[in-house]
């Protein structure tokens, strides 16, 4: 008969022996991967005959069987399926297969026991017949129709191992412990036959045992005997790499007769005694900054590979790693291959959203589906919350130093260096951002703002305070800066990227934990950075990134009890709302970056170059997608003229395009509806009888392209003299020269108070003026000029709160007073 065996072990290669000395035709043999390097025994027996050996690490991803793996095994045309033992989940599709099914060995009398560890249960629950039973597999795998059993008594001092090796499986090893003896014999025993430092016994009431020395001489923790190996491996920095290498040094003085310390040199197998263990221990704590290793950890970890894995995951603060499964969407563009995820990322993996719901998100350039994007419900919401504060209250992330959590952040900084190039470009095809400014300012800014907050991590402080003595006792009262808890984040579309970073980092920085809502049409680099707090230690739970719809995501994580602080940047509209959920939820706290109708004041003796040069700049930066674009400009009216006919002979030299292109100027306005809003605003504006200079048409190409638009002769009671446009269209008023405190009125005259400007060259002039605009930031001679130490947000209904700078820390703080008596 053809037989396909599916297994692993020593016993799986006892099994597959047994079937081809019976004459039977074995075209296949499935295994698991090899671990640190070693194949196992079922795998390297079949491949001594020739046997066709395949090793998955999984068979289905998202709930269905791999169709490559399907069609490998169907290639094989085998009549049985034979799992003498199996710790994957093999789907249906293959159980099912073969015409006369699958067998499968399972180590108790069925129906007791049954799924995984059931040996363990046979002598947990104290029963007194123990054995195995073979049966066809059915869709429960271990409820289907039983072939043979066969029972043995349960000696009262069996273990897990004899039980397994003295009838489960009698041509196993035969060698055991005698259990039966006191606890401080059996210590001897085992240090007696320890071939390498490292298995322990405490003699106490009952046996302890710590570690477990495998056959190839690792050792692992007792309570991960029955686990599988982790395979994720850390991407090292170049810091790093640097710190390993200087290990490495470390490693080959200890080791003299090791010609070369590689991955695979296992430092007990080269020689390494117990004394060379602490001088390890030592010599790494003064490399590195007086990290703390236990001597296990060189146990646990004897091989150099293992060890630099092992060392960084404690210098990020973090040495839990698991193995995440990524599905990304791939595309060849920008001469790239770009990796993109386009799950929900909650407590650490990429998962579909409940229902599987998704949506689309487009590439403005040429209107085409970039991918299908899970679309978060609001069970999905709460899930994710609950793994935020699971992480905040009980996590490593609360345990670890203020200094490690900011080497983590530095760690992300980094890995958002490496990969800004891919990152730049998924902004381009996501939000139409032009490449370079990506680069520069969607990508740049956001490492620069990582790299900022990750150094505040250990500057957030409190204070001692004189109070008045309750006499004749003394007093000492201080007060302690804590992080609030699991915040929200609710993210823009126009600088997906950095308005997640502006506040991420802040939030992380203080030591809160996060749930972050993207804008359902700009979702791609969130989830990119999602994958990126993984490979940089972030541990899980931490970060959260939920696509979806601002009325489902976002209105629960305003309702939400767990909640404890939202920062929203968006209209102003929805913020009013999303403060009035706060506060009926919860009272959480909340900070608001909101509209804007930024004026910029132009006077005639300022420098007529750079004022039309950052005057463009004030309104068509990153097409006009801008919080802080100037809305409205305000020309003296002795250069009005000078300045428009300077700005209009610009904007036709602008290159409209595809934002890839390093030469483009202008690219795709963000999405569709915007497009059409754009439309719109400017057909307000020519019939309320301003002049359409250039522009305010839809370009005649695929794509959400719009014309840079300039308006003049725009008088004070018009609707596009009060509405902000979010895009490239600039609003040109002029007023009467000399006539500051007039024109001043007029730019405060709105309520909105984001940023403003004014050029001039006389300093009492531009000192008058920053002091009397009603804004939260004044730029002088320049424009769009923000930095990651600056603090940036809005006066009046352009919000309150602070994104950037040490202010920004107090929004995800909370101030605790504490006082003694003494």
């Amino acid at each position: 008969m053809k037989i396909a065996v599916i297994g692993q072990s020593l016993f799986g290669q006892e099994v597959y022996c047994h079937l081809r000395k019976e004459g039977h035709e074995v075209v296949g043999v499935f295994t698991v991967p090899d671990k640190d390097g070693k194949a196992d025994p079922l795998g390297l027996e079949a491949e001594k005959d020739g046997v066709p050996v395949f090793k998955y690490s999984r068979w289905r991803a998202k709930g269905q069987a791999l169709p490559d793996v399907v069609a490998k095994y169907q290639a094989l045309g085998a009549e049985l399926n034979v799992l003498p033992f199996c710790s994957q989940f093999i789907p249906m599709e293959i159980i099912s297969a073969p015409r006369h099914g699958s067998i499968i060995y399972h180590p108790s009398l069925l129906p007791r026991h049954r799924g995984a560890s059931a040996i363990n249960w046979t002598l947990i629950h104290g029963d007194k017949k123990g054995g195995f039973s073979i049966f066809w597999a059915d869709d429960g795998l271990d409820t289907g129709d039983l072939l043979l059993q066969k029972e043995c008594e349960v000696l009262p001092d069996d273990t897990v191992s004899t039980l397994y090796n003295r009838f489960l499986f009698p041509e196993g090893i035969k060698g055991m412990i005698n259990w039966d003896q006191p606890a401080e014999a059996i210590h001897n025993w085992i240090r007696g036959n320890d071939k390498v430092p490292g298995a322990w016994t405490e003699a106490c009431e009952q046996l302890l045992v710590k570690n477990i020395q495998l056959e190839d001489g690792k050792m692992i923790l007792a309570s991960n005997f029955f686990k599988g190996a982790a395979s994720s491996v850390l991407e090292l920095t170049e810091a790093e790499l640097v710190t390993a290498e200087a290990v490495r040094s470390v490693w080959q003085r200890i080791l003299p007769k090791v010609l070369e310390v590689e991955d695979s040199t296992d430092f007990f197998k080269s020689g390494a005694a117990s004394v060379d263990v602490v001088r390890l221990v030592e010599e790494v704590k003064e490399l590195c900054d007086g990290l703390e290793l236990e001597n296990e950890d060189v146990y646990m970890a004897s091989t150099f590979g293992d060890f630099i894995q092992l060392l960084v995951r404690k210098l990020r603060g973090d040495d839990e790693e698991g193995e995440c499964s990524i599905d990304y969407v791939e595309m060849a563009v920008n001469k790239r291959t770009v990796r993109m995820p386009h799950q929900l990322f909650i407590g650490g993996e990429f998962v579909d959203a409940e229902g599987a719901k998704t949506s689309e998100t487009i590439n403005p350039t040429d209107g085409s589906v970039i991918c299908q994007v899970s679309l978060a419900q609001v069970t999905d919401v709460d899930k994710a919350v609950a793994a935020a504060k699971d992480a905040f209250e009980n996590g490593r992330w609360g345990k670890i130093s203020a200094r490690d959590r900011g080497r983590l952040m530095y760690r992300l900084a980094d890995l958002m260096e490496q990969h800004q190039e891919e990152l730049a470009t998924i902004e381009a095809l996501d939000a139409g951002a032009v490449y370079t400014l990506a680069l520069k300012t969607h990508v740049g800014m956001s490492i620069q703002t990582f790299r900022y907050f990750a150094g505040w991590c250990d500057k957030i402080q409190g204070s001692t305070i004189p109070i008045n003595q309750a006499r004749p006792n003394r007093n000492l009262t201080l007060t302690r800066k804590e992080p609030v808890g699991v915040c929200g984040i609710i993210i823009p579309w126009n600088y997906p990227l950095m308005m997640l970073s502006w506040k991420t980092a802040a939030c992380l920085a203080a030591g809160n934990t996060v749930v972050i809502k993207p804008a359902q049409v700009t979702p791609l680099t969130a989830l990119k950075f999602a994958e990126l707090t993984l490979k940089a230690g972030i541990p899980k739970g931490v970060v959260n990134v939920l696509p979806g719809s601002g009325s489902l995501v976002g209105q629960r994580l305003s309702d939400h009890p767990d909640v404890r602080k939202i920062g929203f940047t968006g209209s102003t509209e929805v913020g009013k709302h999303i403060m009035k959920s706060c506060a009926i939820s919860n009272v959480k706290k909340v900070s608001l970056e909101l509209g804007g109708k930024s004026p910029l004041i132009i006077f005639a003796d300022c420098d007529l170059n750079k004022a039309v040069q950052m005057g463009m700049s004030s309104v068509f930066f990153n097409k006009g997608e801008n919080c802080i674009a100037a809305g409205r400009l305000f020309v003296e009216d002795s250069i009005h003229d000078e300045f428009v006919r300077r700005v209009v002979e610009e904007v036709r030299k602008m290159k409209v395009g595809n934002p890839l292109d390093r030469d483009t100027d202008h690219g795709p306005q963000n999405h569709h509806a915007h497009l059409v809003k754009l439309m719109e605003y400017c057909q307000h504006g020519v019939k309320e009888g301003a002049t359409l200079v250039c522009g305010g048409n839809q370009v005649p190409r695929p794509g959400f392209f719009f014309e840079p638009t300039v308006f003049t002769d725009v008088e004070d009671h018009m609707f596009i003299a009060k509405e902000e446009s979010f895009g490239p269209v600039m609003i040109i008023s002029r007023f009467a020269d000399g006539d500051l405190d007039a024109v001043l009125s007029r730019a405060n005259a709105t309520e909105f108070g984001l940023a403003s400007g004014v050029f001039t060259r006389d300093i009492n002039k531009a000192l008058y003026v920053s002091d009397k605009l009603q804004a939260g930031t004044v730029f002088v001679n320049t424009y769009n000029k923000t930095d990651v130490a600056a603090p940036f947000g809005g006066f009046k209904q352009s919000g309150f709160g602070k994104d950037l700078g040490e202010a920004a820390l107090n929004e995800y703080l909370r101030v605790k007073t504490v006082t003694f008596e003494y």
